[in-house]
């Protein structure tokens, strides 16, 4: 179990009610109290977790002075219990003493071993890390402007900034370890169950009691074709009725999902456009239907970026772990479309009205700490040991009695479902109106002009 650390904003700042991490440098254990050091002694509140307790101290220091040295407990007291109220999980698996230089070597040699390609976004970021830890701060003039992937290059590195070598090393160490995590687990989950079709979008899997649906088109960040929604559809359909007590959703490579990939709309039948959108429309009402009536907990472990009708039916999830270096977008008016997968009636519910609006007709990308906040995530990770801690606990949770675990989950969901079918419905309608409108089309083809340029 991690330690939950729950840090509260400086006092000083009586301005914002936000709650703030305060950076980990240091951990000390003392008896079952995590005593915890952070990067100003003076002017902190924070709550320790008593590992043999449901409560937390709030802990002060004595002085308000600048201290060098942690001390023993005696330099702190208690100044009361309180409950504890989640604010973020902070979720401290590396060396408190950071990644030494055997370590990052290590690292090193496992880069080379990676039979994926993690993309171009993974690779630009190991690139820069490196740097950063070999070299420190970028130094080095800026290449010219058709100098495309150099200028990548210095870009990835020059964002790092000042960012000590030490954290970079980490860093660097912490998104290997990640890869290789990664590798891993998909190296490790058998073949498609016995009977299954022989899917070629997605890979469909059973170990531990987990049915497992991973989007695997690396190579398009996992864009949904008209065929993946068949294939999707088909795999929760078999995951509904197997014997796994959790389904989970996940995708191949460093995206989750970019979304609809919209050379669906460049397949006009004979038919014509109107046809193509009443086509699409009920292909994407029981895609979302299959999401809304899906029988079991049904969890999504989002390992990277996440797009559009991927990022609307979240809300129909029961958990949704997701890593740090995660967003969410929903670009629909950009497109000249509208909102998808129930987020009408989700997102308002979950987020409020107005943070719903920003996102949904304004475009707002949100990281993953956002999402978290505005409750679309249950919780974020670190992206290095993020599918090591995510899968531990959901081997956890499989344990559990299956057929408790998936008449709760109907008990839960079953009273909106009625209404979640109406929402899926009136949204399919409008959709397919806009899909035959000029504004759609336009929107849709300055996408492809604009790819076309880079």
């Amino acid at each position: 179990m991690p330690l939950q650390i729950y840090c509260i904003q400086p006092v000083t700042d009586r301005s914002s009610r936000t709650a703030k991490i305060i950076k980990v440098q240091r951990l000390r254990q003392s008896k079952n109290i995590h005593w915890i050091r952070l990067k100003k002694l003076y002017d902190f509140r924070a709550i320790c977790h008593s590992q043999d307790s449901q409560r937390e101290s709030l802990i002060y220091p004595n002085s308000q002075k600048r201290t060098s040295s942690f001390g023993d407990r005696q330099q702190y007291k208690r100044v009361g219990q309180v409950w504890r109220v989640p604010v973020l999980q902070l979720h401290t698996t590396r060396s408190v003493m950071g990644a030494t230089l055997e370590d990052f070597s290590q690292a090193k040699s496992q880069l080379g071993m990676l039979k994926n390609d993690p993309g171009n976004q993974v690779k630009l970021k190991i690139y820069a890390l490196f740097k950063q830890a070999t070299q420190g701060s970028c130094n080095t003039p800026k290449p010219g402007m058709l100098d495309f992937v150099n200028k990548a290059k210095w870009d990835a590195w020059s964002s790092l900034g000042s960012l000590p070598p030490e954290e970079a090393r980490q860093q660097y160490v912490d998104l290997i370890s990640s890869l290789v995590a990664s590798e891993k687990s998909i190296q490790a989950a058998p073949t498609a169950a016995a009977g299954a079709p022989a899917f070629e979008t997605v890979v469909f899997s059973t170990k531990d009691n987990i049915t497992t649906i991973r989007l695997n088109r690396p190579e398009k960040k996992n864009a949904i074709t008209m065929q993946m929604y068949n294939e999707i559809i088909k795999a929760l359909e078999l995951a509904g009725k197997d014997d796994s007590a959790l389904t989970v959703f996940t995708g191949t490579g460093d995206y989750y999902c970019s979304g609809n990939d919209l050379n669906n709309f460049t397949h006009i039948p004979k038919d014509g456009i109107e046809q193509m959108a009443k086509d699409a429309g009920k292909l994407l009402k029981a895609f979302v239907s299959a999401f809304i009536d899906f029988p079991k907990p049904l969890i999504a472990v989002v390992n990277g970026p996440a797009v559009g009708v991927s990022v609307t039916v979240l809300s129909l999830f029961d958990l949704v772990y997701a890593t740090e270096r995660a967003t969410f977008h929903t670009p629909f008016s950009q497109l000249g479309q509208s909102p998808e997968g129930c987020s009408s009636y989700t997102f308002p519910r979950l987020m409020g009205p107005a943070k719903a609006s920003e996102v949904l007709l304004f475009n707002k990308k949100l990281t993953a700490t956002e999402a978290c906040q505005l409750g679309l995530v249950t919780e974020v990770f670190p992206d290095g040991p993020f599918q090591a801690e995510v899968w531990t606990r959901l081997r956890t949770y499989a344990k559990l009695p299956r057929n408790s675990l998936a008449l709760s989950r109907q008990l839960v969901r079953q009273v909106d479902k009625e209404r979640l079918h109406q929402v899926n419905a009136s949204e399919v309608a409008r959709l397919e109106e806009r899909w035959q409108s000029d504004e759609c089309m336009n929107a849709i083809m300055s996408f492809f002009q604009a790819k076309s340029k880079l």
